[in-house]
Parts: C-alpha cells; structure tokens; sequence
C-alpha cells in the first residue's frame, strides 16, 4: 500500500509540474474577467485563447484546443482597437486639431494612453489599461551601468532610443500645458517624464502594423499604429510563421498561424526575423536560440585590424563604407556565415584585386579567415570579460537585478555564436592549408 502511495504521489507531482511547465491558466484573475467582458461588449467573440503564466516567458496565450497550420488564432474587432482614430473621437480630439504645428500620431497615441490611465475608473479602456505592464524592459528604461555593458553597437541605439524620448517629452511640453482645461489636476504633474516613458514603451512595443490614411491634423510621420487589447498577449517566437492583417471585409484584426499548437500549450505569433538585439531594443526581451541572431563588428572593432603600414589602407576603408561593409559584419548563427563575413577582412594587395575579394572573389581566403579567426576571439574575451562583470554588479547592484539578468542573456547567446563561429573557422582555416 505504501509503495502504491508513492507512486500515486509522484504521478501527482510529475503531473503538476507538467501543467506548471505548460502553462498555468489565469483566465479566473479579476482583470482578464473584466478585460474579457469589455471586450465582449466591443463584439470580440470568445477564442480558444486562455491567458496563462509560462515558465520559459512569462504572461501569454495558450490554447485550449489544438491548432493546425491555416487555423485563425484569433479576431479581434476594429472596436477593440485603440488607433489614432480613437484618440480623435476622444476630448482630445478638438486640442489636437486645433495645436499647431501637427502632433505626431505616436504623441497623440502616448497623450491618449497617459490621459486615460489618469482618469482611472472614468476611463472607459481602464479593462485594458489595468493589463498593462507597469514598466518596461527596454534599455531605454534602464540605468546607464546597464546599457554600458551592452555590445557597443546596441549600446548606441539604446542611447539613441533614451535621447529620442527625452527631445520627445522636451518638444511636447508646451502641447501637455494646452490641455489643462480638460483636467483638474497640473497637465506637468500628469504628463510628467516618466509618463511620456511608459506611454511610449506601451507604444513602441505593443502596436501591431496597421496602415491608416494621413490626416490633416497629424504630422507627416506615418500613422501605422494600432494597440490590440488580448491580442498584445501573444508572445513572439523565431520558430513560428503566422499570417496578420487587418480584414476589410470582416472589419477585424486577425492572424492566422501557419505552425501547428497542441492543446493547453502557448501560442505563439512572429514579431518577424529579428535579431536578438533587435528584440531587446525594441520589446525588450531576448530569444534562446534564436536562428536570426547575429553578433555585430563594431566598426572600430574591424577598424582595429587594418595594418596602419598598408599604404591603400584608406582605399579599403573607402570601399568598405561604399559598400555598407563597416555597419553589417557579422558573425551569425548559420553553418558558414562567418567565413562569408571573413572575406571583408582581407587587408593586403592591391585595393582594385580588394575590392573583387569584398565583392566575391575569394583568392587570398587563408589570410581573410585568419583575420575574422582574430576578430572572433577578441569579441569572445570581450563577451566573457562583460560576463564576469555582470556576474559581480548582480551582487553589488540589486535594484539592475533584471536588466543584469537581460544583457547576461544577450552576451550568453553572443558567445555561443561567437564559439561556434571560431570553431567553423579553425575548421576552414585548416582546410585551406
């Protein structure tokens, strides 16, 4: 009897980490009974989409029958999303029109969102609102000792990124005092900084592509946004194919999954083929294995291995900048990649025989792949050196925990590309001797 206890026990457990592991249904939570109903009332009829927690990435979608390649994955009605449109029809609406010169629609979407979440229980989106994130992940949010040990060409975009943000709310502030008759309270307290932030986050990282026609009262800056509450659940994976678009015919935002999903599993949607940088800088997570992902030459990095006694060495920079070759090396992921990128690296001959090896003559290929051989091994002691820092400011610095944890993830999945790649070129190098 005891030993068919035991096994009844084990079964249990095994059958519960199974469900843990497989995603654990959180569709009784308050918020995604209202979420639900509001979209409801909207005309959003009820999917086999489940909100659920996952092990692997956290909040998603799982489905509660099994999906095959051509099923919809989900419809969402042109009611339930929030555009530009939206912003109009809203009290907004008349101040936008009127402020010269043109809003962008971004600033209108972030001044409906920031608005809204202000009124709080008087905001008809507050359903969707309360779903949110609090705060994003994206090196735009983070703190400078983060972003510094980010791969400097990431490191500059996440700069970028803040800056833009910054000039943004620095542009918007005479446009947020306008709006003071519509509110009780200082527009400078609710529109203040770290509101424009999280509005913009909400915006850069959730909109779905939706093409609409320009408007007057906008600036020229393409209006291609629309926010898709329950929709914006679904995680992105490398791995999958799905078809999206808005339906004219049904008047609905809708995806259709070319991959096939077992029941009670997470379903999955393509943010599209993005590198793992690309990811973190614009939604703010990191892909395991991802087979887009690449780790960038910073131009000073190739730069570094140029001989200053080459008498042509400014002809083959030149060439190199005409043809992009300084802002796209790489080293990828696939079988082969990095001796395709080591061809740029040829730095001896004459710069007329250099430029027909950048462009695909590969004489001279035993000295090219010694060169990208050299550049890979100093990006892995560059990556394992970061590591180590990383591995010490998790001890030091507990309020970067998870921005640590993020770019611990990036320069992880850099380095197991950077070794494979070293270990393709040993392999090459060897063949050509």
């Amino acid at each position: 009897m005891k030993k068919s206890r035991g096994r009844t026990g084990r079964k249990r457990r095994r059958k519960h980490l199974k469900s843990f592991m497989d995603g654990v249904n959180c569709s009784h939570q308050l918020e995604y009974i209202k979420l639900k109903k509001w979209l409801k009332e909207r005309g959003f009829e009820d999917s086999n989409l489940r909100p659920a927690e996952f092990w692997e990435t956290g909040r998603g979608l799982m489905t509660t029958k099994a999906l095959q390649a051509g099923d919809l994955i989900i419809s969402l009605p042109e009611k339930c999303l929030l555009t530009t449109g939206t912003v109009l029809s809203s009290c907004l609406g008349g101040h936008i029109v009127k402020w010269k010169p043109p809003v962008s629609p971004l600033l209108a979407l972030c001044t409906f969102l920031i608005a809204e979440k202000h009124a709080g229980e008087k905001s008809p989106w507050k359903p969707y609102l309360d779903v949110l994130p609090q705060t994003y992940t994206c090196p735009a949010c983070w703190e400078p000792d983060a972003i510094n040990l980010l791969p400097k060409p990431l490191k500059k975009k996440a700069q970028e990124q803040k800056l833009l943000i910054q000039e943004l709310f620095r542009s918007s502030k005479a446009f947020f005092s306008s709006l003071q008759p519509l509110f009780a309270e200082n527009t400078g307290t609710i529109f203040n900084f770290s509101a424009l932030e999280w509005a913009w986050c909400t915006v850069n990282t959730r909109t779905i592509y939706m093409k609409h026609p320009h408007r007057e009262c906008f600036s020229l800056e393409p209006d291609v946004y629309a926010l898709a509450p329950y929709l914006d659940l679904l995680n992105h994976s490398p791995n999958v194919q799905v078809k999206a678009a808005f339906n004219e015919r049904t008047r609905s935002y809708e995806i259709w999954t070319n991959s096939q999903c077992k029941k009670y599993q997470e379903v999955f949607i393509c943010y599209g083929p993005h590198d793992n940088q690309r990811l973190l800088l614009e939604y703010g997570f990191v892909a395991m294995d991802n087979p887009h992902s690449s780790v960038y030459v910073s131009a000073d990095t190739l730069l570094k291995y140029f001989s200053p006694l080459d008498k042509q060495r400014k002809a083959k920079i030149s060439i190199l900048k005409d043809h992009d070759f300084l802002d796209r090396t790489t080293f990828g992921i696939q079988l082969g990649s990095a001796a395709n990128n080591s061809v740029f690296f040829k730095h001896s001959g004459s710069s007329a025989c250099w430029r027909r090896i950048l462009l695909g003559d590969v004489r001279n290929e035993q000295q090219a792949l010694g060169t990208a051989a050299k550049i890979c091994h100093f990006l892995i002691e560059e990556t394992q050196h970061v590591l180590l820092q990383i591995s010490q400011l998790k001890k030091d610095k507990e309020n970067l925990k998870s921005q640590l944890a993020l770019v611990e993830m990036l320069r992880s999945e850099d380095l197991k590309i950077l070794q494979k790649s070293a270990e393709i070129l040993c392999n090459l190098n060897f063949g050509t001797t």
